[in-house]
């Protein structure tokens, strides 16, 4: 457990904590003395990972769990009521849950389309008109959208899933200027190619589509990266965990590349 325990007393709910980037989340704040909510849509999922957190929890309360699909408003309504009951009012939200599938935009039929914006974009909206409410009136909360490099550029064959996350920092800006003197601040964190089960599928699908082997689809995702290498989960969660801090306070309305150098805001 570190020692720095600038968080301690908060409450902090994580959607699609269940693993990758949300799991490695969850275990920054706890160890900065937050209490964790994981939100996902798979029980079993979540009560694995709770499990393998266990060892950073200082007390049974710290950790948790609630399902929900974070697309439809009543499910989203129903788990930050429990959450709250647990654990109290939520004073940090992190928007990670999302999904990413890659179709030519002539193959994007109007199902794929919806289906990229009701998860990453809407589930968004839906979790953060959730907790902000109680935020605003206490004068203090976070919240950090864990968006992507696809929400700063452009890339091909992703473009609805690109269009999200776009949405995903327009919303991001929009809103830390509506609540700019509230207390509450609002930014995003955009990963590059992280090492995700979304990028193992990735792997999966270029190996599939082209013959390539593992460490070719690898690399052919890495070489965006000046590094020359694929983010990992824990350098994403340590950004966002600098977000959540007190002493982060002057920082809004942002969208933070943590891609090695891959995009540079002007």
């Amino acid at each position: 457990m570190s020692a720095n325990l600038s968080l301690q007393g908060r409450h902090a709910l994580v959607t699609g904590g269940g693993r990758g980037i949300g799991a490695a989340i969850a275990r920054r704040l706890l160890a900065q003395g937050a209490s964790v909510t994981l939100l996902g849509r798979d029980a079993a999922t979540l009560a694995a990972t709770a499990d393998a957190l266990a060892e950073a929890v200082v007390a049974p309360a710290m950790l948790g769990t609630v399902t929900a699909d974070i697309s439809q408003a009543d499910s989203v309504a129903a788990a930050f009521a429990e959450a709250s009951g647990r654990a109290g009012p939520i004073d940090l939200l992190i928007n990670n849950a999302g999904q990413a599938r890659s179709a030519s935009f002539a193959r994007t039929d109007l199902a794929l389309w919806q289906s990229m914006l009701e998860v990453n974009l809407t589930g968004t909206f839906l979790c953060t008109q959730a907790a902000l409410p109680g935020m605003l009136e206490r004068g203090w909360g976070r919240i950090v959208n864990v968006a992507s490099t696809a929400g700063l550029v452009g890339y091909g064959y992703v473009s609805a899933y690109c269009a999200a996350k776009h949405g995903v920092i327009g919303l991001t800006r929009s809103l830390a200027l509506e609540v700019a003197s509230s207390g509450v601040t609002v930014n995003a964190v955009c990963p590059g190619y992280t090492e995700t089960d979304i990028v193992r599928d990735a792997v999966a699908n270029i190996m599939g589509k082209t013959g390539r082997t593992e460490a070719q689809a690898r690399a052919e995702l890495s070489k965006g990266n000046p590094q020359g290498r694929l983010v990992q989960p824990g350098e994403v969660a340590d950004a966002v965990a600098w977000l959540c801090q007190p002493t982060a306070s002057a920082v809004t309305g942002q969208a933070i590349a943590v891609a090695g150098g891959e995009v540079m805001a002007g």
